[in-house]
């Protein structure tokens, strides 16, 4: 890991200096989301030979039928998520390589992830520990189940998209707390903000997305 960082260096900060343009160029307008972005080395959550391709604003293949979500789609639910403020507690659903986790871990005090693979699982954990993200916990367990244990949250992100919300999810998410989930059929999926006020979940569609569908079971 630390010999891949080495490798790419400065090359790696001046196509991720290029790529946070074309997301602000693209209408993500929080700074600290940019700053997270600009920050994160995105080449070491995908293979080696992948890794050319790490600042491209698309979505990258990690095995096991899983994505590396495109860097545009990773901004904008980050950057949904600290619309009303900065949570304090996040759960994300679906840790894939770390990506998403890792941004999150610049962005909010705490962060809990639940990866239903278990060798993705274990990847992410060494990068985040080769990263120094102390602030990200790791769960390998079913993502449609959440993470009880440490409910409820500030914000919820799901990087998979399930038919219907999970109601554990709706059941973990705070009193004015947020979850950003694509939501669909795949080629007729949404992604939407769900907001728990105090007698009812409120419901606001983003943009229509892609995502790999959310799955139950691990391997």
């Amino acid at each position: 890991m630390k010999a891949r960082l080495k490798g790419i260096g400065m090359t790696s900060q001046r196509t991720r200096n290029r790529l946070v343009e074309r997301l602000a160029d693209e209408g993500i307008e929080n700074q600290a989301v940019l700053e997270a972005m600009r920050e994160t080395p995105r080449h070491i959550f995908v293979d080696e030979a992948l890794a050319s391709r790490a600042y491209e604003n698309t979505a990258l293949p990690i095995g096991f039928g899983q994505t590396l979500s495109q860097p545009y789609i990773v901004a904008r639910m980050s950057e949904a998520l600290l619309r009303a403020g900065t949570p304090g507690k996040v759960l994300e659903i679906g840790a894939g390589s770390g990506y998403q986790a890792a941004i999150l871990a610049h962005l909010v005090p705490e962060v809990f992830t639940v990866e239903r693979i278990g060798s993705l699982s274990r990847k992410a954990r060494r990068r985040f520990r080769e990263l120094g993200l102390g602030n990200i916990h790791i769960k390998h367990s079913d993502g449609k189940l959440g993470w009880s244990k440490h409910a409820p949250y500030d914000g919820i992100i799901a990087t998979a998209a399930p038919r219907q919300i999970p109601k554990s999810l709706l059941e973990q998410l705070a009193l004015y707390g947020r979850l950003i989930i694509p939501v669909g059929e795949e080629g007729a999926q949404k992604l939407l903000l769900i907001t728990r006020t105090s007698d009812a979940f409120e419901q606001e569609i983003l943009e229509p997305v892609s995502f790999v569908p959310m799955l139950a079971g691990d391997n």
